[in-house]
């Protein structure tokens, strides 16, 4: 039986360090560390100035990166990555850093995002004669370097970019380069720090930069493109401004609350979204308990706003695998038990309030209030720290298609009914966006609760269209 999450999925994550005669090791503590973004495959590619070493299989970073794997990764630059499938299934062939040979020589890209357009520029390229071997979206940028008539690799790369749209956070090694490159939106995260020992560091979270013992420097800029070599280093601004699109997602859900992204704490930001809900949704009531361990951080703002106490009323078991044995004999709502159970010394008698994240589906929400119901709570009001999820993401987060998410097809008051809780609330989507005023990054991408995507694509017709729609169609 695979274990179905009522969460959206995490995307992936990207390491890259150069001048350091630990890359390999660096970079496997780097991916440990940001395992959360992505839980399928793991890979690491290193040079040493002649040659490409790479590494990659599917699985958990600890269980693939064996002492002797590492030390067969040679070198003192190298970039990893850790995936979640959102543009292409999960197998072996498409675990990233992907490794290529062309006539700019051996290049590595690892990935983090996705891109709107890649099935027509694939078909493109195929058409052509293109032979991929992945069908991951990522792909597609090495084989327009491959086919561009640019012979000097940062031109190649640049006038690739230039065809691509969404989003993309990359890592690209060479024998000569590391390159760390954001899209002009700048969706995804990528953060630039650097050691004692003066190697330079990126990552997709700062917690990355604790554990290698790394100074946060800056945050790769939107359409910003960083290149490293043996003579230095030099930023290039390559492609035509855009608005900034920073995905909201990662402050209510993604990222780890010890982390900076977006030049903003994570913890902070999730703090503020529970002092903004308890604010504007407050309810009566005896006790509050988040649906750990991504609520967490907004039930303590919810609770120090309100003053209603704070309790772990849910343990959640962290050694799920994705796959499990249910008993012969059928336990109801099997799913959810295994992974959750109540305290019920907690909830017992009380007015609970149960603080969320975020609801997809809603199937597991249920689940949960059934159990806490049945540990004899008196009342249960259910709290979101965010707008309802009403579209899907395509800029890398795997959320459900529209007709299965419930906020889409279903009102407030439907939903409440079918959670069976005594009363609900979301937080509104303006004051989500005052829980990060002062940002100076920029904007938010906040499509997945408003369906305003900021990045359209053509339809084979050649007619501009919205990705709501053509996806509407296709799901």
């Amino acid at each position: 039986m695979i274990l179905q999450s009522d969460k959206p999925k995490e995307e992936c994550a990207i390491f890259g360090i150069y001048n350091s005669k630990e890359a390999a090791n660096f970079t496997y503590l780097g991916l440990y560390s940001m395992q959360h973004r992505g839980q399928e495959s793991s890979g690491i590619v290193t040079t040493d100035g002649s040659h490409l070493y790479r590494y990659a299989n599917m699985g958990l970073v600890a269980n693939i990166f064996t002492q002797p794997k590492i030390k067969e990764l040679i070198g003192d630059a190298a970039i990893g990555h850790n995936r979640y499938s959102t543009t292409g299934a999960s197998f072996l062939r498409n675990a990233q850093p992907i490794r290529v040979e062309s006539h700019l020589g051996p290049v590595a890209l690892a990935h983090n995002g996705n891109l709107v357009n890649s099935w027509d520029i694939r078909n493109r390229l195929e058409r052509d004669g293109s032979i991929f071997q992945t069908t991951i979206d990522s792909e597609v940028i090495v084989h327009l370097m491959a086919k561009s008539h640019k012979t000097d690799l940062l031109e190649a790369l640049c006038e690739s970019l230039a065809q691509v749209r969404g989003a993309y956070s990359l890592l690209v090694l060479t024998p000569r380069y590391l390159i760390a490159v954001r899209d002009p939106n700048g969706f995804r995260p990528l953060v630039m720090g650097k050691r004692s020992d003066g190697a330079i560091v990126f990552a997709s979270e700062t917690c990355a930069f604790d554990i290698t013992e790394t100074e946060y420097v800056r945050d790769v800029e939107p359409g910003e493109m960083i290149v490293i070599d043996h003579t230095g280093m030099r930023s290039l601004y390559p492609f035509p401004k855009a608005k900034p699109s920073l995905c909201i997602f990662e402050y209510i859900y993604f990222a780890r609350p010890d982390s900076y992204i977006f030049e903003e704490s994570v913890y902070k930001v999730r703090k503020s979204l529970g002092r903004q809900l308890a604010r504007v949704m407050p309810v009566e009531a005896d006790v509050i308990i988040p649906v750990p361990d991504s609520a967490n951080i907004a039930a303590l703002g919810y609770s120090e706003e309100s003053g209603i106490p704070y309790q772990s009323g849910l343990v959640r078991s962290h050694y799920i695998g994705r796959t499990f044995i249910e008993p012969d004999q059928k336990i109801r709502d099997f799913g959810a038990k295994i992974k959750y159970n109540v305290v019920k010394e907690v909830v017992n008698g009380k007015r609970v309030v149960i603080i969320d994240d975020s609801v997809m589906r809603g199937t597991t929400s249920r689940k949960i209030i059934k159990m806490i119901r049945n540990a004899g709570a008196k009342e249960i009001h259910f709290r979101v720290s965010a707008p309802p999820t009403v579209s899907p993401c395509y800029y890398g987060i795997d959320i459900p298609t529209h007709k299965e998410l419930i906020a889409s097809t279903h009102s407030i008051e439907e939903i409440q009914k079918y959670l069976r809780v005594d009363s609900l609330a979301y937080l509104t989507l303006d004051t989500m966006h005052k829980a990060v005023e002062g940002h100076k990054g920029g904007g938010f991408c906040d499509a997945c609760f408003t369906s305003n995507y900021p990045v359209e694509f053509q339809d084979h017709a050649g007619n501009q269209k919205s990705l709501f729609t053509e996806y509407a169609t296709e799901e």
